[in-house]
């Protein structure tokens, strides 16, 4: 039913399939060595949401985790049969299996003599429980769908070190003139003096198959040769070499240990070598694309990566029938994510754009088509609406909201800093009119903290910051708040002369009916139950302007 117990009973499939197969790795022994192999998987998260991933893990998985020196990674140990689970964690980007780690590498003085401990490197490591892990890893994920061909310009993307910077290196080493390393983003803001670089390196690899059909006819297990390719991540100002040297060297050393050839595109086993100062990890991709492309099908200017929003709904901690308002949803990246894992939770989805609001609605009703595909039954919708409202004058009562998520114009995107002066004001003040005082949270993503924090200063009879989470966002260094609402009630100064209108509410019912479906009341789009008559509109005072 969930997609924990799916996921396990696939690689169980693929498990009995291989065995019965009798399909077997290099240097692979019995099939019931195989069950019982214990490895340690690494895994990349969204920067400041470690701690949050590692509770996933263990809350999930029951395994202990460690979190890296180097920011967005953590470790945990699991048993092959835990495998399909950890493509289902929700706060993981990209996974991978290590084969070794060095937590105190010593470097040689010269660049010469560090590329050649590099060489020497490959043929040392313990490739064996790795690459089994990889070749049912490979196997789960045919049985799901069938391998996507990588397109040759996504390699050519910008480095970002938080300032800005691009750099695009090549390989020159002569074994390899017709493979190009290419760069890729890393995170480095939280220290400008650390020059991060990401360089990768094509190889040729060991066996496996093109699709599902040329898989089918191996079964007297006869290998193919493979593409890789080696991939370094680096990070530290005390080394005396680049990540294109490091990936070029190591990558030779590995081609000639196991004879594979080079392909830029269309590798088969991607070799990872991370170095962080003095601590370098070799490991091999278990994932071809990131994980949190899982739910947005219909992209805005600034759609919310699905890892991020899992960590920022889980700050606020939603208890069973709390009532989630995303008031900036955009293209329903939060409500989508929290719809998904917490249903038993009620979420509105809300903007003052059209074009956004018909695009969360696209994004619902994709993910409904998918969970329709995958149980192959008729779905009976997610815990979710969409409305089209203004941001600064809410339809909802006073005090019905329980938490408040949201990811605010940057103003480079999306409005403009000069906006967000006028803006940040008016919308905390509306947030804490709705939220419920006392026991109601705030989760804010923001990269103008400036603008930010003079608006909160002038709320703190409403809101009390509890903690701040520092992030990357698309190379911008942004902060994610959590808010605690004071027990101090709201008061309207239109209120106190009897002025302001009874509110039309959209998420507020008795308390007898909380966690209960609200009636339709304003213009929404329904992905749980579509109204059979239409709504009737709101007031004039309450229209978002179009």
């Amino acid at each position: 039913m969930s997609d924990v117990q799916e996921a396990t009973n696939q690689l169980l499939d693929v498990n009995l399939r291989e065995n019965q197969m009798s399909v077997q790795v290099t240097g692979s022994g019995p099939r019931s060595e195989s069950e019982h192999l214990q490895v340690t998987i690494g895994a990349t998260v969204p920067t400041g949401f470690e701690q949050t991933a590692a509770d996933e893990v263990r809350e999930k998985l029951g395994s202990s985790c460690k979190i890296s020196k180097d920011r967005g990674k953590i470790y945990f140990d699991i048993s092959v049969d835990s495998l399909a689970q950890v493509h289902c964690l929700r706060s993981v980007d990209n996974l991978f299996v290590v084969v070794q780690e060095f937590k105190d590498y010593q470097f040689k003085e010269t660049k010469e003599e560090v590329l050649k401990d590099f060489e020497e490197l490959a043929g040392k490591l313990p490739w064996s429980d790795p690459l089994k892990i990889w070749k049912i890893n490979t196997c789960f994920k045919k049985k799901k769908t069938k391998r996507r061909k990588i397109n040759p310009n996504s390699s050519k993307q910008k480095i970002d070190n938080g300032r800005g910077d691009t750099t695009v290196e090549k390989d020159v080493k002569k074994e390899f003139t017709n493979s190009v390393s290419d760069s890729q983003i890393l995170d480095c803001y939280e220290n400008p003096t650390i020059k991060e670089e990401v360089s990768t390196l094509i190889g040729d690899d060991l066996t496996s198959c093109k699709d599902e059909t040329e898989e089918n006819s191996k079964e007297d297990g006869y290998p193919e040769v493979l593409k890789f390719r080696v991939t370094c991540n680096r990070a530290g100002e005390k080394h005396c070499f680049s990540s294109n040297e490091a990936a070029r060297d190591f990558g030779g050393a590995v081609q000639d240990y196991f004879k594979w050839k080079a392909d830029m595109t269309n590798f088969d086993v991607e070799v990872l070598l991370n170095i962080h100062d003095n601590e370098i990890v070799v490991g091999i991709a278990l994932t071809e694309e990131s994980l949190h492309r899982r739910n947005i099908t219909h992209f805005g200017p600034t759609t919310l990566r699905s890892t991020l929003a899992y960590g920022m709904l889980r700050l606020c901690a939603p208890q069973p029938t709390d009532i989630i308002v995303d008031p900036m949803c955009g293209t329903g990246a939060i409500p989508i994510e929290g719809a998904t894992e917490w249903s038993n939770c009620y979420h509105i989805a809300g903007d003052n754009n059209p074009l956004a609001v018909n695009r969360a609605a696209n994004n619902i009703s994709s993910l409904l088509t998918k969970i329709q595909v995958k149980e192959g039954k008729l779905s009976l919708g997610l815990p979710i609406d969409t409305i089209q409202w203004d941001i600064c004058n809410l339809p909802l009562r006073t005090g019905s909201i329980d938490i408040i998520v949201t990811d605010m114009p940057f103003g480079k995107r999306m409005g403009s800093k000069k906006r967000n002066w006028n803006l940040y004001p008016a919308c905390l003040r509306e947030m804490s009119r709705v939220c419920r005082p006392g026991t109601g949270r705030a989760v804010l993503l923001t990269q103008d903290k400036k603008c930010f924090a003079k608006a909160l200063s002038g709320m703190g009879h409403l809101w009390r910051k509890v903690h701040t989470v520092w992030v990357n966002i698309g190379g911008l260094h942004a902060a994610v708040y959590l808010l605690k609402r004071t027990p101090q009630s709201f008061v309207h100064p239109s209120e106190q002369d009897g002025e302001r209108c009874p509110c039309v509410t959209n998420a507020m019912l008795p308390s007898s009916h909380r966690g209960r479906r609200p009636p339709d009341t304003g213009q929404t789009t329904s992905a749980t139950h579509p109204p059979t008559n239409p709504p009737d509109p709101l007031p004039p005072e309450f229209r978002s302007p179009t």
